[in-house]
């Protein structure tokens, strides 16, 4: 059944809105954020050296992975006790990203120059110049891959 141009004309008109306006980002902060993030991991795990730890972590530090509890001085045992166990341990940061209050590492762990490692994911949250949360996701590497793709 045709329309008429008085019934289209009865037919409420939709507004359209302008998008919803998105904050700036600061990219000079979201570098600082990445630049401090780069400074601790490679500090921590690849020389090991936890004062930086201690000097960057929140006291109040969160921590999404299940098997290091809260806080910066339970960080710091959990990794004295790791890197004692596994003094070879290294990480290689891959790559890196940040978006506003968040730091993305892709990184190759090894327990040992032997191992394969791990492909981890670590996202950090920075505030007020302080890691004071973090998350990972962790992946084995395996011996053979259904692809010719590396995982870094």
């Amino acid at each position: 059944m045709p329309t008429s141009r008085r019934g289209l004309a009865a037919l409420p008109l939709l507004a359209a809105t302008p998008a919803q306006a998105q904050p700036a980002r600061d990219l000079a902060r979201e570098e600082r954020n990445r630049a401090l993030v780069i400074e601790f991991y490679e500090a921590v795990f690849q020389r090991h050296d936890l004062g930086v730890a201690e000097r960057l972590l929140g006291e109040t530090y969160i921590q999404h992975n299940p098997r290091v509890p809260d806080g910066r001085d339970a960080f710091l045992a959990a990794f004295r006790r790791i890197f004692a166990a596994n003094p070879q341990a290294h990480s290689r940061i891959v790559r890196s990203a940040a978006d506003g209050d968040l730091v993305y590492l892709h990184v190759h762990a090894r327990s040992n120059p032997g191992d394969r490692g791990r492909a981890i994911v670590d996202i950090f949250r920075v505030a007020e110049g302080r890691i004071v949360e973090h998350w990972d996701v962790v992946q084995e590497v395996p011996e053979t891959s259904a692809n010719t793709n590396t995982m870094f």
